[in-house]
């Protein structure tokens, strides 16, 4: 991954995507709240408390430092916190791709534009050649997100994700620099 000494800023047609920062934590926890996240993605704990948002904020400072990952909050042109994008260095070249949105904001295409940016950035900036994703069998909107940024199915990785004592399969997701 190519090293960059400032946190980018990217700006879309709707939103802005710039680093999370502690005044964020109250929404990100007002909205990972709801156990709907939990049930939909294999990372996101219930109950999700002020803690979780602190020790998730920290950890994508952390990232960006020790450059392994970029955590975008994504916002509205007011600068409000809807949701979160990432993409985290998995070495070789290969990045994966994770975001989630505030309930009142689904069905809006914010995270398609979101992430359609971010692979650019990604792709452009970074120098990855392949950027992936998953998403839970149970959580279809997921992947249309994926086909609608160019992804591709890859795979179906069975019993990938461990969660509550369960294990899940997820869809694999790809797309690549050419």
């Amino acid at each position: 991954m190519k090293e960059l000494k400032e946190f980018p800023r990217i700006e879309t047609e709707r939103l802005i995507l710039s680093q999370l920062e502690e005044k964020d934590i109250p929404f990100i926890v007002e909205f990972l709240k709801h156990r709907i996240y939990s049930d939909l993605t294999s990372n996101i704990p219930y109950p999700y408390t002020e803690n979780d948002g602190k020790m998730w904020v920290k950890m994508s400072r952390e990232a960006f430092e020790e450059k392994t990952g970029f955590t975008f909050g994504i916002r509205n042109k007011e600068e409000q916190l809807i949701g979160a994008i990432g993409l985290h260095d998995r070495d070789d070249d290969i990045a994966e791709l994770g975001y989630w949105i505030g309930i009142p904001y689904w069905n809006k295409g914010y995270v398609t534009e979101a992430a359609r940016a971010i692979v650019k950035f990604g792709f452009k900036d970074l120098g990855f050649n392949k950027i992936y994703a998953t998403h839970l069998l149970h959580n279809p909107a997921s992947g249309k997100i994926m086909e609608k940024i160019g992804m591709e199915q890859e795979a179906i990785l069975k019993q990938h994700a461990k969660k509550d004592e369960e294990y899940f399969d997820l869809a694999m997701y790809s797309v690549f620099k050419d």
